[in-house]
């Protein structure tokens, strides 16, 4: 991915928040020139250095896992006009967050597989009003468990890009910045608040 210095983030913390913020990444793989992507919810195992996830037995991607995958976990993003600057002599562009995640994958066994599958629930139902147990019974599960495959991917390395804008003057940042909380899109008001939340102080 190509990073210029200003929009570079190799702080590991921030990078483990992003990725514990925004799980749901898209996975990709090449073997023999056949590149498949999924997309599909991961949990961060921050103490082994390792990505955990699951998908369906008939999605074939899994027997691709030989070489190394790449995972890439995407945050909020949206267009930047020059009309959100103070110095409008420019051109437009696009503001984003993104890691990519580089690793060797591995399938686990069943045991392993069901405790990525209670512990992707929990994560996900801990932001519920009321959150949801798995109600079923032990055959049930045992069933569903067999129409899945549950995976580990090594983390061998990382890149982290946050293109907020740092190369732009403080006068023009802070425009842009106005220009996303106001912005009638989610999805722009979401990339404004990630701004503030990742922005330096003064």
């Amino acid at each position: 991915m190509y990073i210029p210095p200003f929009n570079r983030i190799e702080d590991q913390e921030a990078i483990n928040a992003f990725i514990h913020a925004h799980a749901f990444a898209t996975l990709i793989t090449n073997a023999g020139g056949r590149i498949i992507a999924s997309h599909l919810p991961f949990l961060l195992d921050e103490k082994a250095n390792v990505l955990r996830s699951h998908m369906a037995r008939a999605n074939e991607q899994w027997k691709q896992f030989s070489d190394e995958v790449l995972c890439i976990f995407h945050g909020p993003h949206a267009y930047i006009s020059p009309s959100c600057y103070e110095q409008q002599h420019t051109v437009p562009t696009w503001n984003y967050a993104v890691v990519h995640v580089y690793g060797k994958p591995t399938l686990v066994d069943e045991a392993e597989l069901r405790q990525i599958v209670f512990d992707t629930t929990a994560k996900f139902e801990s932001t519920m009003p009321t959150p949801w147990k798995i109600p079923h019974s032990e055959k049930e599960i045992a069933a569903m468990l067999k129409a899945i495959v549950g995976f580990r991917i090594e983390i061998t390395r990382v890149e982290a890009k946050f293109k907020l804008g740092q190369n732009r003057s403080r006068q023009d940042q802070e425009k842009m910045l106005r220009h996303l909380q106001a912005a009638p899109d989610d999805e722009s008001r979401a990339l404004g608040k990630f701004i503030s939340a990742h922005r330096e102080p003064n």
